[in-house]
């Protein structure tokens, strides 16, 4: 994957909260949840399809951006303000789905386009829970 994404990834990794919604779920039962085809895996188009889905529910308001309330126990705030390049505050979707891709690259270490229930339970794939994952 990108050089970029990767060391996005590898600096915001160290900004997320240890407890979240996402740490305290099975990691079996999201990936049966996430896992349409029942492959046993979580590709990119699963991954970003969760993140869907947690980025409209998290975002009451629906005005397209998250705050740190809204990212409350998915991100901190200082691993808000570390992913938002544009330095514009809010969180737009653009960075929400270019953070999930570059932790799904770190959740992904043998590169094989998929995160399989092992890759899921290692700290970068709950990291990645926490974004796709509701």
């Amino acid at each position: 994957m990108h050089t970029f994404a990767l060391t996005f990834a590898i600096a915001i990794s160290k900004l997320f909260l240890g407890g979240s919604p996402a740490s305290a779920v099975d990691s079996a039962t999201a990936l049966r949840v996430l896992d349409p085809d029942n492959d046993g895996t979580i590709d990119m188009r699963e991954a970003l399809r969760g993140a869907q889905r947690v980025f409209k529910a998290i975002n009451p308001d629906r005005d397209g951006t998250l705050d740190a309330a809204e990212l409350r126990g998915r991100l901190s705030a200082a691993g808000l303000r570390a992913a938002d390049p544009d330095d514009d505050g809010p969180f737009s979707w653009r960075e929400y789905n270019m953070l999930v891709k570059a932790l799904f690259v770190l959740a992904n270490p043998d590169d094989d386009g998929s995160i399989d229930l092992r890759e899921l339970r290692s700290p970068a794939g709950r990291r990645l829970l926490k974004l796709i994952y509701l």
